[in-house]
């Protein structure tokens, strides 16, 4: 699942996740449930509350942690199972250092034609899931700056074969079911 702050990957990445064979990977979520007092957790509330990056060193080495958990666990078979990743990669030095990792066979581009859709979007969920750092319009714009400059050049690290638009202003539903429609087409 890739996008901007907002455009649902958290949602769509939740919900193909629930479905035998699909495994969700929120990066965002992984961090935000850090303890804050830990040395990881600090550097995370440091950056976020900025609305910046987390460096790529501890963002790497957070997300190998969490999907080593999730194979010792047995949540994750990776001969088996389609990881889904979720907010991250976020720039493409992450994209390069995963490649060592997983093989990405297709991005999920969730995009709105609307900006003020993903701030609305962001200022409902600072206030439904507690995320603080969707409150401050400042950290919002400043996320949304981010992305543009920094994230978003990832789809061309990835290349257009694999890259599949999906427009996220309809409901959660419709658009879960223009992804589907890309998964069927995949197989």
């Amino acid at each position: 699942m890739f996008g901007a702050p907002g455009s649902g990957k958290g949602t769509q990445g939740k919900i193909l996740g629930s479905i035998p064979g699909y495994v969700h990977c929120s990066c965002g979520e992984v961090f935000r449930n850090l303890n804050p007092e830990t040395p990881l957790g600090k550097v995370f509330v440091e950056y976020s509350s900025r609305g910046q990056l987390v460096p790529d060193e501890p963002t790497i080495e957070l997300w190998q942690q969490y999907a080593q958990g999730l194979v010792a666990t047995g949540r994750l078979r990776p001969a088996e199972d389609t990881m889904v990743l979720d907010g991250i990669p976020r720039n493409v030095p992450q994209a390069q250092r995963l490649q060592k990792f997983v093989t990405v066979t297709a991005v999920f581009y969730l995009c709105s034609a609307n900006s003020s859709n993903l701030i609305k979007r962001m200022q409902r969920r600072a206030l439904k899931d507690n995320r603080l750092d969707d409150a401050n319009l400042d950290v919002i714009r400043a996320r949304l700056k981010t992305y543009e400059q920094e994230t978003k050049p990832v789809l061309n690290f990835y290349g257009a074969e694999i890259v599949h638009r999906i427009n996220t202003d309809g409901t959660p539903p419709e658009t879960f079911a223009k992804i589907l429609r890309q998964i069927i087409k995949l197989r």
